[in-house]
C-alpha cells in the first residue's frame, strides 16, 4: 500500500547495502575456508548419505545430509555437528518430506566416491579435498556444489561474559544509530554453486529488474530481505516486499533450479562466464570455444545450509518439482480472476455506493471494491470508523445483491491502546513479538506506537484467525475478504523501516531468522481465518505485499508500492514473470502506478497489461487525483471499459489455466522461453510473454507508440493476430502497427482457446454466458486446447471432485469435445454457441454437428475467405457433454 516518509538521517541511506553487512563483508574477505570431505565417515541411511567435513585451520566439523528425492530433485543440508544450541531450520514452508531414493555406492577411488539412485541416470560424485559435490545426469556434470570454495559456516559460540565495547565486533552491529546485539553471535553460512553449460539465469523475486538476472560482478548482490521500500528505484538489486530463494537457470537442452530455504537476510551473487560480450573484447569465435557456466553464491546471516537441487530436465518438470517442495497455487474463486477497484481510501460508505454505480453506469464490470486503512476506527484493525461506516454489514448486502465483494485491509501492527479489548486480548494472551529484554517490542506504524503480533506462532495464529469469525469481526459478512500489508513487517522507527534483527518470538528465536517468514505466517493466518469462518466450505481470497516461498498455496501477491510512469509500466512485466517462474503465479502489479497521477494514455496502457496480468487491481494512493475509469472521457473511458470486458470474456481461459497452476504447477503467465526452450531469441525477452501455451502478449508499454516490434517465436508455428485473424509464420518480428486501442495478442497454431459471448456486469453474470470456441491450427490444420469448470467458489472440486475438464481437438476436419479427466463430474449449463476456426483454407460444402443419442445437424456457417476464417454460429451444445463437429 504505502510507506511512510521518515527522512534520511543525516542523509544516511535508510536501507543497507552489502557493504553495511558485516557477515557479507567476512564471507567476502576471508579466508577461503578449505573444507575435505572425509570418506570413510559414509553412512548410508533409508533417506540417503550422511557426511563429515572438516576445515583444517578452524577445525570446524560439519555434517552433510544427502537426499535424492522420486521428483529428481537432490536436497543438500550442511548443519554443525555438534551445535551448542539448535540452529534455526525453517518450518512451514515444504509441504512435507518428499518421498526419498536409496542411494547405492556407484564406484569409490581414493580422492572420490559416486552414489547413484534409481536407474542410475543421475549421479552425485563428491570429492575428498578440496571438497566438492557434483550431481550428474546421464554421465554429465550439471551442478556443482562448492566449486570456488565458498563454503563457510560459523559455530554457534557461548556468549562472552562482557560484550566488548567495539561497535564493530562480532557480538554487536550498528546500522545508523540502531544497535544490533547478536545472541549467539556471528552464525552466517554460505556456499557456491557451478551451473554447468548455462548462461541464463531467473528468478530471486522481488526486484524491480529484467528478466534475466544480471551479472553482479560490476555491483552490488542481490538482496533477499523483505522491507517497506517505497517507490523502489528501477534495475536496483536491494531487497523488496517478498523473497523467493529459487533460481533457474536454462539451456536449450535442460532447465534446472537451485532452492536456497533461508529466511534470514541473504545476499547472492551472480557471476556469468565468459561473461558478457563488451565492445572490444575476446571475438565470438574464440569465445565460443568456452564452456559457459554461470556461479552463483548465496550468503546468508544464520541459520543452516538447506538446498534442494531441482534437476527438470524440462521446465513443466521444474515447476512441477518446485511445487512438490513448496506447494501449488491455491484455486482462486472466480470472483477474483475478475477486475478489482482499490483506492487510498474511498471516503464513506456513500462514496463506495457512488463508485459501484459509476461501473454499472458506464457499462464496465468488476468485481471487488476495496477500502483502505482509513475505514476503520482509528487504525484498529477489526474495526470500522463509526461516523464513515456505520453500516457496513449493510453496505456488503448492498454489493452481494450484485454478486460483487469488498476487501478491507489488515495489517500486522496493533495500536497500543489498553481500552481496546483486541489489544488487551493480544497483550494477555502473549501473543506480540518481544524486545532482546523480554518486554513487549514496540514500534510505530500507521496507528502510531504499535505492537506486533507473533505470526510465528501458532497459538498465536490461531487466535488470529478466530478474529476473523462474524461474531468477533462484527460488521464482517461471507462477502468480505482481506488484503494483508506492511506485513515485511513495517516499522516506520526501526532499522531499514523494519523490525530490529535481535527482537525475540516464539521459541526464543531472534528475528534474524525467520525475518523473511513474518508477512507469509499473517498469509497463512488470515487464509485459514476466511476458511475457519466458512466452515472449511469456502475458497478464501487473501491478497498479500509480504511473501516468500509456498506463499502461492495462501493466495495472491502484488508487486507493491509502484510510481504512474511508463518505466513501472514496463518493469511490471518482467516483475510478474520472475514471480510466476518461481511458483507466485497469482501475481499482478497495481494498474495506473500507486503514486503520482497518469497521464490518459499511460492509464489505458496499464490497463491493457493490467488485463493481461492474472491478478487486476486498479489502485491509488489518498494524494493522487481520482481515477475510475469514466473521469477523463469518453475515448479513454471506453479504451478502458473494452480491456476491462476483453478479460472478462477471457475468464473460461484464465479460470483454466489456474486448474493448471493449481494442480501441475504451471504458471498462467510464462517467459517465451518457457513455451519455446530451444529458441534462444527469447531467452531475454521480457516484453512479452505467453499467456498459458495459446496466447502471446505484447502490451504496449512506450508513449506515443505507433509502432510495436513483436518477436514471433517458432520458425514452424503459425500464429494468428486475433482482433484481425491475420495469419504470420514463426521464428521472425514484426513491426505491428498501433493505435490507442491496439493491445497485440497472437493465438498459437494448435490451440484452442475459450471465451465468453455478451457482457454482463461481474464473474457471477460471465459463468451464466455461452462459450464461443477459438481453434486456431497448426500446419497440420489440427489443435487441442481445455476448459476447465466448477461452481467457482467452494472447495467441493476438492471433496467431491464437483468439476469438469473438458478437452477440444481437432484434426482431418473434425472437431471433438470429450473429458480430459476421469474423476471429475460436474453438470452446468454452460453452452458453446459458436467454434471461429482459423487457417481454414477453402469454403466447407456442410458442417455436421453430432451428439451421441440424437441425429447429426447440420450448422450455420459463414467463411471469411480475406482472412481463412470459419465461423460456425447457433451450435447449443453442452460443454460437460460429448459431441463432434465434421466440416465436409
Amino acid at each position: 500500500m504505502h510507506c511512510s516518509v521518515v527522512p534520511n538521517d543525516e542523509g544516511k541511506e535508510k536501507f543497507k547495502k552489502s557493504e553495511n553487512a558485516a557477515f557479507y563483508r567476512r564471507q567476502i574477505q576471508g579466508p577461503n575456508l578449505e573444507y575435505r570431505l572425509l570418506l570413510d565417515s559414509l553412512v548410508l541411511t533409508e533417506k540417503g548419505a550422511r557426511f563429515e567435513l572438516l576445515e583444517d585451520g578452524t577445525k570446524t566439523r560439519l555434517l552433510l545430509s544427502l537426499t535424492p528425492c522420486k521428483s529428481d530433485t537432490v536436497r543438500i543440508v550442511i548443519d554443525e555437528i555438534r551445535p551448542i544450541k539448535t540452529r534455526y531450520r525453517v518450518p512451514d514452508v515444504l509441504t512435507g518430506e518428499p518421498p526419498s531414493e536409496q542411494l547405492r555406492v556407484e564406484s569409490k577411488t581414493k580422492d572420490s566416491v559416486t552414489l547413484s539412485w534409481s536407474s542410475g541416470r543421475h549421479q552425485v560424485r563428491m570429492w575428498h579435498f578440496p571438497f566438492r559435490l557434483e550431481v550428474l545426469c546421464d554421465q554429465e556434470v550439471i551442478v556443482t556444489f562448492n566449486s570456488k570454495d565458498k563454503l563457510w559456516f560459523e559455530s554457534l559460540q557461548n556468549k562472552p561474559s562482557k560484550l566488548e565495547d567495539d561497535k564493530n565486533s562480532l557480538w554487536r552491529e550498528t546500522f545508523r544509530n540502531f544497535e544490533d546485539i547478536k545472541a549467539n553471535g556471528p552464525s552466517s553460512l554460505g556456499a557456491d554453486f557451478c551451473l554447468h553449460g548455462f548462461q541464463h539465469v531467473y528468478g530471486l523475486p522481488q526486484h524491480a529488474n529484467r528478466l534475466r538476472l544480471r551479472d553482479t560482478s560490476d555491483g552490488e548482490p542481490y538482496r533477499l530481505y523483505n522491507l517497506d521500500v517505497f517507490a523502489a528505484d528501477l534495475y536496483c538489486r536491494l531487497g523488496l516486499y517478498g523473497s523467493v530463494p529459487l533460481i533457474v537457470a536454462h539451456k536449450p537442452d535442460r532447465t534446472v533450479g537451485v532452492f536456497w530455504l533461508n529466511s534470514s537476510d541473504t545476499f547472492i551473487n551472480i557471476r556469468y562466464s565468459p561473461s558478457d560480450p563488451r565492445d572490444g573484447e575476446t571475438p565470438p569465435v574464440k569465445r565460443r570455444r568456452l564452456r559457459p557456466q554461470t556461479d552463483v553464491h548465496w550468503l546468508s546471516e544464520s541459520g543452516v545450509i538447506d538446498c534442494t537441487i531441482l534437476l527438470g530436465p524440462a521446465p513443466r518438470q521444474l515447476f512441477r518439482q518446485y511445487a512438490e517442495l513448496t506447494g501449488y497455487q491455491a484455486m482462486p474463486p472466480l470472483f477474483s480472476l475478475g477486475y478489482h477497484q482499490c483506492r487510498w481510501n474511498y471516503n464513506d460508505e456513500a462514496d463506495v455506493k457512488a463508485v459501484d454505480a459509476g461501473f454499472d453506469r458506464h457499462e464496465i464490470p468488476y468485481d471487488v471494491i476495496w477500502l483502505d486503512i482509513e475505514h476503520t476506527d482509528g487504525k484498529r484493525y477489526f474495526t470500522w470508523d463509526p461516523a464513515l461506516f456505520p453500516k457496513p454489514a449493510a453496505l456488503q448486502q448492498h454489493l452481494e445483491k450484485k454478486k460483487r465483494k469488498m476487501v478491507v485491509i489488515s495489517d500486522p501492527h496493533i495500536k497500543v491502546d489498553p481500552d481496546w479489548p483486541l489489544y488487551r486480548e493480544a497483550r494477555d494472551g502473549g501473543h506480540f513479538v518481544k524486545d532482546r529484554e523480554g518486554q513487549i517490542f514496540r514500534g510505530t506504524c500507521w496507528p502510531g506506537e504499535s505492537s506486533y503480533l507473533d505470526f510465528s506462532c501458532p497459538e498465536t495464529r490461531a487466535w488470529y484467525s478466530r478474529c476473523y469469525s462474524f461474531d468477533k469481526y462484527k460488521g464482517s459478512t461471507a462477502s468480505l475478504f482481506v488484503w494483508n500489508d506492511m506485513n515485511e513487517p513495517s516499522v516506520f522507527n526501526g532499522p531499514e523501516q523494519t523490525m530490529p534483527k535481535d527482537a525475540v518470538h516464539h521459541g526464543g528465536w531472534e528475528h534474524r531468522e525467520l525475518h523473511n517468514l513474518y508477512g507469509f505466517y499473517q498469509h497463512m493466518a488470515t487464509a485459514d481465518g476466511l476458511m475457519s469462518r466458512s466452515g472449511g466450505s469456502e475458497r478464501p481470497f487473501v491478497l498479500t505485499r509480504s511473501f516468500f516461498a509456498g506463499s502461492q498455496r495462501l493466495g495472491a501477491i502484488w508487486t507493491g508500492d509502484n510510481v504512474a510512469t511508463w518505466e513501472y509500466l514496463k518493469i511490471s512485466l518482467p516483475m510478474v514473470l520472475t514471480l510466476s517462474l518461481t511458483g507466485i503465479a497469482f501475481c499482478g502489479a497495481d494498474v495506473g502506478g500507486f503514486v503520482k497521477d497518469p497521464d490518459p494514455e499511460l492509464l489505458v496502457r496499464w490497463y491493457q497489461a493490467g488485463a493481461l496480468q492474472p491478478f487486476f487491481r486498479g489502485h491509488s494512493a489518498n494524494d493522487t487525483k481520482r481515477r475510475e475509469p469514466w473521469l477523463f472521457g469518453e475515448e479513454v473511458t471506453a479504451a478502458i471499459r473494452t480491456a476491462i470486458q476483453q478479460r472478462y470474456c477471457l475468464l473460461p481461459f484464465w479460470y483454466t489455466l489456474f486448474h493448471f497452476a493449481h494442480t501441475a504447477g504451471l504458471p498462467p503467465v510464462r517467459p517465451l522461453w518457457v513455451e519455446f526452450p530451444r529458441d534462444e531469441s527469447t531467452f531475454t525477452e521480457d516484453n512479452q510473454y505467453m499467456i498459458g501455451g495459446a496466447l502471446l502478449a505484447c502490451p504496449v508499454t512506450e508513449q506515443g507508440a505507433q509502432t510495436v516490434k513483436v518477436l514471433l517465436p517458432g520458425s514452424d508455428e503459425i500464429w494468428y493476430d486475433i482482433s484481425s485473424a491475420k495469419t504470420y509464420k514463426g521464428g521472425k518480428s514484426l513491426s505491428l502497427p498501433v493505435n490507442l486501442d491496439t493491445v497485440p495478442v497472437f493465438q498459437r497454431g494448435g490451440s484452442v482457446v475459450c471465451r465468453s459471448t455478451g457482457s454482463g456486469t461481474c464473474t457471477a453474470d460471465y459463468q451464466k454466458l455461452s462459450l464461443d470456441v477459438t481453434v486456431a491450427l497448426n500446419s497440420q490444420a489440427s489443435a487441442d486446447g481445455e476448459l476447465y469448470l466448477d461452481d467457482g467458489h467452494s472447495f467441493q472440486y476438492r471433496d467431491k471432485k464437483a468439476f469438469s475438464l473438458r478437452r477440444f481437438s481437432m484434426a482431418s476436419g473434425r472437431l471433438l469435445c470429450r473429458s480430459a479427466s476421469e474423476e471429475g463430474r460436474f453438470d452446468c449449463d454452460t453452452v458453446v454457441q459458436s467454434v471461429s476456426i482459423m487457417g481454414v483454407k477453402s469454403k466447407p460444402t456442410t458442417v455436421n454437428v453430432h451428439v451421441p443419442g440424437a441425429k447429426s445437424v447440420s450448422a450455420s456457417f459463414e467463411f471469411l475467405e480475406a482472412c481463412s476464417k470459419l465461423k460456425l454460429n447457433n451450435l447449443n451444445v453442452r460443454a460437460t457433454m460429448d459431441w463432434d463437429i465434421q466440416i465436409n
